[in-house]
């Protein structure tokens, strides 16, 4: 059973490792990459918000019209 145990962590260590990188670099990002994604999710997520509260307001004019 242990010895189970010790080839399947082998096999999580091989397969979440690529070929060639040490287990110890840090990796490192660009500052201004990350800032500037954040801003692109903003920018997204208003215009997803925008989107879906004009379409509820139409089908609310939608609705309103066509029972009354």
């Amino acid at each position: 059973m242990k010895s189970t145990l010790s080839s399947i962590q082998q096999k999580f260590v091989q397969k979440n490792t690529q070929q060639g990188q040490d287990l110890n670099t840090v990796k490192s990002s660009n500052i201004n990459v990350l800032l500037n994604r954040v801003k692109q999710d903003k920018k997204k997520e208003i215009q997803k918000k925008l989107l879906f509260s004009a379409t509820v307001s139409l089908g609310a004019v939608l609705f309103g019209v066509l029972v009354f």
